[in-house]
């Protein structure tokens, strides 16, 4: 089966999701076969445009803010409609991940948004399936989807420090990992389809 594509394109405001969209990046690629490729949506070339054409799945990645992604990420989003025009990135695969300082901090919001922005390319969301923790008197803060997200990874991160807990970075580690598995198995699918 020949290797796999994906693309992270994130912005960061502070750093925090910078960091998850490394373990977003390892995670995927502990799958062999599979190329990662990170873009700053803040400052996109051409070869960047190009990357995520060619990609065979692009995970989206934004800090929330005020309840939504953040500017730089809307601004890339607007742009993203010559694709969306073309159908350029339809039946690609999706995933996403945000983080805030609050532990809610309506990042379900803005996951729903990075899921609709998907649909809206034509593109396959690939959910986090992963069940949630810390939601019982006997679970702890370091179960992995500690924040108990289904859409996508959230992450929550304190303001007045640069860490991220690990549990979220562990959680995005999973993220990476089943995008590029599901990314392996849809373009052997498309490949049998097409014989």
């Amino acid at each position: 089966m020949s290797d796999t594509s994906i693309v992270i394109a994130s912005h960061s405001g502070y750093g925090h999701t910078a960091q998850i969209a490394t373990a977003v990046a390892d995670g995927a690629r502990s799958i062999a076969g599979t190329h990662v490729h990170r873009v700053d949506v803040a400052s996109l070339s051409d070869t960047d445009w190009e990357l995520m054409d060619a990609a065979d799945a692009i995970i989206f990645g934004t800090p929330t803010y005020m309840g939504t992604a953040s500017g730089a990420f809307h601004a890339f989003a607007e742009a993203s409609s010559k694709r969306w025009m073309t159908r350029a990135w339809s039946d690609k695969l999706a995933a996403g991940f945000t983080n805030s300082g609050s532990m809610s901090g309506d990042k379900l919001h803005t996951l729903q948004y990075l899921a609709l922005l998907a649909a809206q390319h034509g593109m396959l969301w690939v959910s986090l399936n992963l069940l949630p923790g810390w939601n019982t008197t006997t679970a702890s803060p370091q179960d992995d989807n500690r924040l108990g997200f289904y859409l996508g990874a959230g992450a929550q991160s304190f303001n007045d420090t640069p860490a991220v807990h690990d549990a979220d970075l562990n959680t995005a580690r999973h993220l990476g990992r089943r995008v590029a598995e599901h990314t392996r198995i849809h373009r052997a699918g498309l490949t049998a389809a097409a014989h």
